[in-house]
């Protein structure tokens, strides 16, 4: 139970700053993927790069264990394809649809009553997938850090200066 609650309260916890951070407003979806407002990337961005160090922090100290799921290039490429038009044409990914949704705009079903469906179809879907697309270039279940072959704080250095390049950049543009 215990779980459970600390999911549910994490989710509260992300939609309050999802909120205050005015990632929810669709101006600020559409301005994201025009390159015109980076709002919702910097955001995102700062959650991937604590989130990364914490997880790691919490590995090394054997709190979590890491798992994977397979590493397939056919999976990410259709999933993020999908995903990507899907968020242009809704203008909310998941995460925002739900917000939302609890900021009142009722809209927002549609997106979530798309995410259902499509987990339906991918769920009828999955046999034919497997022969198929979860096979194009399947690594197993490895990170990044076992597939390049370097330790995963490597990986995490990389990623915050990736992470430094985008926010000067976003700066840049002055969004």
């Amino acid at each position: 139970m215990n779980e459970q609650l600390l999911g549910l309260l994490t989710g509260v916890l992300l939609g309050f700053l999802l909120q205050k951070g005015g990632v929810l407003r669709f101006d600020r979806q559409v301005g994201a993927l025009l390159f015109r407002d980076m709002t919702i990337v910097k955001f995102m961005f700062s959650a991937i790069l604590i989130g990364c160090v914490g997880f790691q922090l919490m590995s090394d100290a054997g709190v979590i264990t890491l798992e994977h799921k397979a590493m397939n290039v056919g999976a990410v490429v259709v999933g993020g394809l999908l995903f990507g038009a899907g968020w242009a044409v809704a203008g909310f990914c998941p995460g925002t649809a739900v917000g939302a949704l609890g900021e009142g705009r009722v809209h927002a079903l549609f997106v979530i009553a798309g995410m259902l469906l499509g987990a339906t179809l991918y769920v009828e879907a999955c046999p034919y997938l497997k022969d198929t697309v979860l096979v194009w270039k399947d690594y197993g279940k490895v990170g990044l850090p076992q597939l390049l072959k370097v330790s995963p704080w490597q990986c995490v250095a990389v990623l915050w200066g990736i992470g430094a390049v985008t926010f000067v950049w976003c700066e840049f543009k002055r969004v």
